[in-house]
């Protein structure tokens, strides 16, 4: 590890004297490229350099312990420095971890109602609420890209996107299947009824970041339409993709012109095509290893929401909060901070038994 560490400080280096160059200015794409490689290293760099002061001070303070004097103080300073040392030493190997290339990009989130009618439109709806709140905390921007309404405010489908630095490295262990379990308003008896959403969360991909030939994509146009049928656009502004080859459908009718849906639809396209893909490459993977906060396919139950009881379960990590308001209300971050800790502590082993 402390090779790896010395290379990326070398490396850290060379930037930091390129940068310092004023010819280097001359280009402005290298300076770009490198200010962004030097703000993605320097995370390691800071932290092998205290590791590196706290090993200097270790071993002062063990010269120290010869001395009658210097002892007591010498051994109080080995406490302390140990500790700062193993601390160091953990950060430094989370650190290390291969990066996600994805955990910058924007995500399209698809929410759409499962078993339980209207109430798990109307939950789906909730979510919705719950992961636009979220957004609005992180300070993030999201629109929605295609929406299906019920009569009572429910929602039967919706693709929106969040757009933020780091939304796919928050939001990417959310796919899967949302339980509720609530006395629905339409509840005359007062019973608890259970019903389910699924979400799924994908990384937003350009057109360019997979292979996407436009020849294998029929385009068809039609008029945007809310709740009930009624249309909302006398115009045919909203837009079908189809992928001949897979059979894969997307829908984007949100915007008032024909082409910002069909540049939208496209993304939308590339995004759920690279998740395909990446289904495939990892499915013999994880039948071997089953990742602690779970695969994140649609089919997985992953959350529970019980409103009677005030609590949210997520099962993957066997994580119960007592605090299903503040939740609901896009509060998500001990949630998903338990699920990161649980992702890399999964990494960490793995990557010590490979």
């Amino acid at each position: 590890m402390l090779e790896k560490l010395a290379a990326i400080e070398a490396k850290y280096s060379q930037i930091e004297a390129r940068l310092a160059a004023p010819e280097t200015y001359d280009d402005p794409a290298a300076v770009a490229r490198l200010n962004k490689e030097q703000n993605e290293l320097s995370p390691v760099v800071e932290t092998y350099r205290s590791y590196l002061a706290a090993r200097e001070r270790l071993a002062q303070a063990e010269e120290l312990l010869s001395d009658p004097e210097m002892r007591e103080l010498a051994q109080e300073e080995l406490l302390q420095t140990n500790a700062e040392l193993e601390r160091l030493e953990g950060q430094l190997q989370l650190l290390l971890l291969p990066k996600d290339p994805n955990d910058n990009k924007n995500v399209i989130v698809e929410i759409r109602a499962g078993v339980g009618g209207e109430e798990a439109a109307l939950f789906a709806h909730s979510l919705y609420r719950m992961y636009s709140m979220y957004a609005e905390r992180s300070r993030w921007k999201t629109e929605v890209d295609s929406l299906s309404e019920t009569e009572l405010g429910g929602i039967k489908e919706i693709s929106f996107t969040i757009e933020g630095e780091g939304a796919w490295s928050r939001l990417k262990f959310e796919s899967g299947v949302h339980r509720v379990q609530r006395v629905p308003e339409t509840e005359s008896g007062g019973r608890v009824h259970t019903s389910t959403a699924t979400v799924a969360v994908l990384p937003e991909m350009e057109t360019v970041d997979v292979q996407l030939n436009p020849a294998d994509v029929e385009m068809q146009v039609f008029r945007a339409s809310g709740a009930g049928g009624q249309h909302v656009n006398k115009t045919s502004s909203a837009v079908r993709l189809i992928h001949r080859p897979t059979g894969m459908v997307v829908e984007c009718q949100q915007e008032r012109s024909q082409f910002q849906n069909r540049d939208k639809a496209m993304r939308l396209l590339a995004s759920r095509l690279y998740e395909a893909e990446q289904e495939k490459v990892e499915g013999a993977y994880t039948a071997q290893r089953r990742s602690q906060v779970g695969t994140g396919m649609r089919n997985e139950r992953i959350r529970t929401y019980n409103f009677p009881q005030g609590r949210v379960t997520d099962h993957r990590i066997g994580l119960t909060l007592y605090k299903i308001d503040t939740i609901m209300d896009g509060d998500l971050n001990e949630v998903i901070n338990a699920l990161v800790t649980a992702d890399q502590a999964e990494r960490l082993r793995s990557q010590g038994t490979d």
